[in-house]
C-alpha cells in the first residue's frame, strides 16, 4: 500500500456519507474504533478499515414471526 492509495479525511468522510468534522471528533474523542494512518501531521484512512468499520456497524433485525 502506498501513501497515494490512502484517503484524506474529506475523502473518507465522503465515502462514509458524513462530514469531515465528524471524523475529526471521532478520532479526537475515540468514540468509534476507526484506525488512522499518521503521515507527519496528516491523518489518512485505509479503505479496508472504512469497509470493516461499516461491517461492524451493520445490524440486521430478525423477524419477530420466525
Amino acid at each position: 500500500m502506498t501513501v497515494a492509495s490512502l484517503l484524506k479525511r474529506h475523502q473518507a468522510a465522503e465515502y462514509l456519507g458524513i462530514k469531515p468534522q465528524t471524523l475529526a471528533v471521532w478520532h479526537t474523542t475515540g468514540r468509534y474504533r476507526l484506525p488512522v494512518v499518521k503521515v507527519g501531521r496528516a491523518v489518512r484512512y485505509r479503505r479496508a478499515d472504512l469497509d470493516e468499520f461499516i461491517a461492524r456497524r451493520t445490524v440486521s433485525h430478525e423477524s419477530a414471526e420466525s
